[in-house]
């Protein structure tokens, strides 16, 4: 046996990906992220927080709920998305502005008036 045949023959296979599916996953991993952007923006304006608190607020916020999707999807990520990274990253600042959006709102309300 040759080093050329033997190389071909540890070579992985190439993963096929549905475009739909990946589609369909990333619209309710956004819908999740939008909707934990303005729950969490509200319960940072019940509780007061202001300036880096705040902030720091929603950055525990994103990464528990990209903790929850990697328990939900368990030890085969893979089959659903093509990196972990990219459920954590992607849409991280649109969902930043619903989050602002509902914290200054909420807190107007509940502190100011």
């Amino acid at each position: 046996m040759s080093a050329v045949t033997k190389f071909k023959e540890n070579k992985p296979e190439p993963v096929a990906y549905s475009e739909a599916a990946l589609r369909n996953n990333a619209v309710v991993v956004e819908y999740c992220r939008t909707s934990m952007a303005a729950l969490s923006g509200s319960t940072a304006g019940v509780l007061g927080l202001t300036g880096l608190n705040g902030f720091a607020f929603y950055v525990f916020a994103v990464v528990m709920l990209w903790i929850m999707f990697l328990v939900k999807v368990g030890p085969h990520w893979s089959k659903y998305f093509i990196t972990r990274q990219s459920v954590l990253t992607n849409g991280f600042f649109g969902a930043l502005f619903t989050y602002v959006l509902f914290w200054t709102f909420i807190y107007g309300m509940v502190h100011v008036y």
